[in-house]
């Protein structure tokens, strides 16, 4: 066991070269790798040196920035050199670098950079783990919308990385004090705030300037690399998001067998609202997947499944239980599963613990006037009638099912009537 606790403490060395060249043709990209000097946890000692490792503390890994290159494929100009967000983190951003930055520390600021870049028109917090988001929220001021991202999973939150898209102030760190996590980026730290987190060694601070021009990051293509494990490559373009307005969404509608299917609500300017804010999250998540939104905030996420009625059911059953563990919380400062032991025991009302599990099922994990979010079609309409028995509202997915007459149905069936719109775009991400 200690061997294996040494390892997490470890920064390996990596082989990999200084610089970096890719051809696609005749047009070539240069990358370079980014290294940092950081004081030695141990003996303060200054020492350079780029990721502490990869996925897993055996695995060397790299940071390479682009730094020269404009490629252009056809039609498809992708993002040129001087863009860096992540991959040009200096000294000077890493305010605090706590444990030397790992690979996966760096991904979760990536995909947080990847939701926030649709969320910038009001305070938004994100917080990431293994790539995924365990809550994403607006909120009226950035401590606010941390409050509701962090309650939306507290759970999945803890030893996370946060991003928010407008400049940390103390309120907000001294709520995030109170919690632990790896990571916290910012566009900017107001006068004070690094002395409240840096209170926690271990956490990273970083500053990310380029956050208040995220949007522009929207249009803007990547090479996307895949490797196998027989050394090949499959590369394609970065996706792109077509919906940046309610007017971008499709009707929901379809002919099957001559006969013409149509939703007949309308979503309302709410609705509208959670769905957008739905579709923008659901770009940072894994596939397959399913979530539920409402009043700007995720109210149960479903990650990377191989079927659409499995996600939507565990994105249901992850509602419930975080519904029931911030009642908990709110109401006795404690974890529901440590109150739940301790009335196993004999040492919390047993019956408190019944009120909060009759609270939750009243309230079905808050899932009542939700919007559901599907980042591909539903095949069959099972896996939607799983949050509409649980009182979601709308539906937001990208439809070209041969059966979205059944999906439509389901909508029209609902008492009340559910509404539903398309994207007319596919939101896988592996």
């Amino acid at each position: 066991m200690s061997d294996l606790k040494k390892m997490y403490k470890t920064i390996m060395d990596d082989n990999f070269p200084d610089t970096m060249t890719i051809t696609f043709g005749g047009q070539t990209l240069v990358y370079k790798k980014r290294a940092w000097k950081i004081p030695d946890e141990k003996t303060g000692e200054l020492i350079e040196k780029g990721l502490r490792y990869g996925e897993n503390p055996d695995q060397q890994a790299a940071l390479f920035e682009l730094v020269n290159g404009n490629l252009v494929l056809g039609d498809c100009k992708f993002i040129e050199a001087g863009n860096g967000l992540v991959s040009s983190i200096s000294e000077a951003d890493m305010i605090q670098a706590g444990k030397h930055p790992g690979k996966t520390n760096l991904t979760d600021l990536d995909n947080a950079l990847n939701i926030l870049k649709f969320l910038s028109a009001r305070p938004a917090a994100t917080i990431l783990k293994h790539n995924n988001p365990c809550g994403v929220a607006y909120g009226s001021a950035i401590s606010e919308a941390y409050a509701r991202a962090n309650m939306a999973d507290r759970i999945a939150a803890f030893g996370g990385c946060l991003v928010v898209n407008r400049a940390m102030d103390k309120t907000t760190a001294e709520m995030i004090s109170g919690n632990y996590l790896e990571v916290v980026g910012a566009p900017d730290f107001e006068e004070g705030v690094v002395d409240i987190l840096a209170k926690r060694k271990n956490l990273r601070i970083v500053r990310i300037n380029k956050i208040a021009s995220l949007e522009k990051y929207r249009s803007a293509r990547f090479v996307d690399f895949k490797a196998l494990i027989d050394g090949g490559l499959i590369v394609q373009q970065s996706p792109l998001n077509r919906i940046r307005t309610k007017e971008d969404f499709l009707p929901a509608k379809t002919v099957y067998k001559g006969k013409e299917y149509a939703v007949e609500r309308q979503p309302t300017d709410k609705e509208f609202e959670d769905m957008l804010f739905g579709w923008s999250v659901e770009q940072g998540v894994t596939s397959n997947s399913v979530l539920y939104v409402k009043d700007g905030v995720t109210v149960g996420i479903g990650t990377g499944e191989q079927d659409r009625v499995g996600v939507a059911e565990i994105a249901v059953f992850k509602a419930y239980t975080k519904y029931a563990d911030a009642l908990c919380f709110r109401k006795y400062g404690m974890p529901y599963k440590s109150f739940e032991l301790e009335a196993s025991q004999g040492k919390r009302d047993a019956a408190a613990l019944r009120e909060i599990d009759e609270e939750t099922k009243r309230e079905k994990g808050g899932l009542i006037g939700a919007a559901m979010v599907s980042d591909a079609f539903f095949p069959f309409r099972d896996g939607m009638d799983v949050g509409l028995k649980e009182g979601i509202t709308a539906v937001v997915q990208p439809g070209g099912s041969e059966r979205d007459f059944e999906v439509i149905e389901a909508c029209n069936e609902t008492n009340p009537k559910a509404t539903m719109v398309f994207t007319g775009q596919r939101a896988f991400r592996h």
